[in-house]
């Protein structure tokens, strides 16, 4: 019995040591974060409040920039503004294509500089809606094409890929359909391309649908943390950023240069991102440039997009890090692309630190007579303290945030936080079966994420197509583990000791409304 107490003590010791460095290295993303980003270009367009001035230089110079600001292109010369590809990858998007493609056909930059490539892999409707559209925009004098494949080798990577092929562009504007991106999104991104060195431009994702359900404000707490203290203290910090996949402009050279688009991992933008800068070339992010997205709106959409994401971020780890650490990147650099390329990992620990810790709460008591002093863990809570400080300054602090209404941010803040801290719990055992899966190698096809043109609290995704049907057994798993921390929570008051009795609920909480979503989502 002392051998067992002293293994789930050390196991439920290193899940805590793993979790607590993850959080510190995320803190010093933090402090980059708060000492760079107002030195950063973007964050100088922006405290000048000026739109993006259309200008040349003596020459023809399309690269020409004025006092303190990023200038575009000559108006009176078309032939000054780089050519650019815009690529939008689909597959099975009904609901939303139809804004997307507008929302590109309105692009404030010369109908002759762009081309539209709609990647359809589509095998519905969709196939159909974007045939029209396409009819429709080709009869107004626009370069729009709807590009298919006979075979769906690669998805979405194979589908870049594919199209690179096909495009005539110097640079690739890519959007997912579920994007609305903004009118002046290419006059705003591409002067960054002035420096020789930047390979690529990405953009924040603002949220639609945020105000939608507490599923869709808990996603936008979690992702407004990486499209600001994340990216932006990567960047200034110097080390490695990401492509999100999205709403971002790539330097074809660059692309071609770290060897195109690959479909071995179920993340093809990050794994592309890393050899893109192992070439020497850097990614710019713009916090202040806003890309407005749908997130999901239910909760088997969610879970769906978690898994490709963390499943996708093992398999890039395994194929990228024995590269990154031969490289000539700096120690410092290599420690931190290790922690990027790790973090999905972290679930693992979550859910093994839940676990074990039930165990260990009725061999605490034997622990304590042989000497162990339970306050020990209280120097893991400097992992909590970090996470409460990143996701303070990324919800309430950052410039997408500056102009709510102070109170009812850190009020909302606050209700919600532990909200995502339970969620986040819950999702532990469906994200950790990703990772083991894509650590393993488990080939799987890459799901995309269905979207249903929810805007606003009016709109619905009930009966709509695209909804899973299967009830799969990790969602009957999450139940079970559910009632499994019910239980630790009642047999903590039975021996009389509450020393996670917080975190079993939160755990019971998290696991709890994962699957009473995942059921109540399902397409019965």
């Amino acid at each position: 019995m002392t051998t067992l107490a002293f293994f789930v003590l050390g196991v439920y010791t290193l899940a805590l040591l793993y979790i607590t460095i993850y959080c510190v290295m995320q803190f010093n993303l933090l402090y980059y974060y708060k000492r760079g980003r107002r030195n950063t270009p973007e964050m100088i367009m922006a405290e000048h409040e000026q739109p993006v001035q259309v200008a040349v230089a003596a020459g023809g110079d399309s690269w020409s920039s004025g006092a303190g600001q990023m200038t575009a292109f000559a108006e009176e010369d078309t032939d000054a503004y780089p050519f650019v590809t815009v690529q939008l990858p689909i597959y099975n998007e009904m609901y939303v294509i139809e804004r997307l493609i507008d929302a590109v056909a309105e692009f404030d930059y010369p109908k002759d500089r762009y081309e539209i490539h709609i990647l359809d892999d589509s095998t519905d409707e969709t196939l159909d809606i974007v045939a029209a559209k396409v009819a429709e925009y080709k009869a107004k004098g626009y370069n729009i094409e709807q590009v298919t494949r006979e075979i769906r080798q690669g998805f979405k990577a194979g589908a870049l890929r594919d199209g690179m092929s096909a495009a005539k562009g110097e640079f690739m504007a890519i959007f997912d359909a579920d994007f609305l991106p903004k009118k002046d999104f290419l006059l705003r991104t591409l002067p960054f391309f002035q420096d020789e060195k930047v390979g690529v431009v990405q953009t924040r994702w603002e949220h639609i649908n945020e105000d939608y359900s507490l599923i869709t404000r808990l996603q936008a707490l979690q992702l407004n943390v990486h499209f600001t203290v994340e990216q932006v203290g990567r960047m200034n910090g110097e080390y490695m950023l990401q492509f999100n996949g999205t709403a971002g402009v790539w330097r074809r050279k660059t692309i071609e240069d770290a060897g195109g688009w690959e479909a071995d991992t179920l993340t093809e933008d990050l794994d592309l991102s890393i050899r893109s800068q192992l070439k020497g070339y850097k990614i710019r992010f713009l916090e202040n440039i806003g890309s407005p997205a749908e997130l999901p709106a239910e909760m088997n959409s969610f879970k769906s997009q978690q898994f490709r994401w963390m499943k996708g971020g093992a398999e890039t780890a395994k194929k990228m890090l024995p590269t990154v650490w031969r490289s000539d990147l700096s120690l410092n650099q290599k420690v931190h692309a290790t922690s990027h390329l790790l973090a999905s990992s972290v679930f693992l620990f979550v859910f093994l630190a839940g676990i074990s810790s039930v165990p260990l709460l009725f061999f605490m008591g034997d622990l304590i007579e042989m000497g162990f002093s339970k306050n020990f863990f209280a120097y893991f809570l400097v992992g909590l303290l970090s996470i409460i400080a990143i996701y303070y300054v990324a919800n309430i602090q950052s410039p997408a945030n500056q102009e709510k209404d102070f109170g009812k941010a850190v009020t909302k803040f606050i209700l919600l936080f532990p909200l995502f801290l339970a969620l986040s719990m819950g999702l532990s055992l469906h994200n950790s079966v990703a990772v083991l899966q894509g650590y393993r190698g488990k080939k799987s096809p890459f799901i995309r994420t269905p979207k249903f043109n929810i805007k606003n609290i009016t709109d619905s995704f009930k009966k709509q197509n695209y909804l899973t049907k299967k009830l799969t057994w990790t969602t009957i798993g999450e139940g079970l583990l559910s009632l499994y921390f019910i239980a630790a929570v009642g047999g903590a008051f039975y021996i009389q000791n509450t020393t996670f009795v917080m975190f079993h609920l939160m755990l019971a909480l998290g696991f709890g409304a994962i699957f009473v979503y995942s059921v109540k989502h399902l397409r019965l």
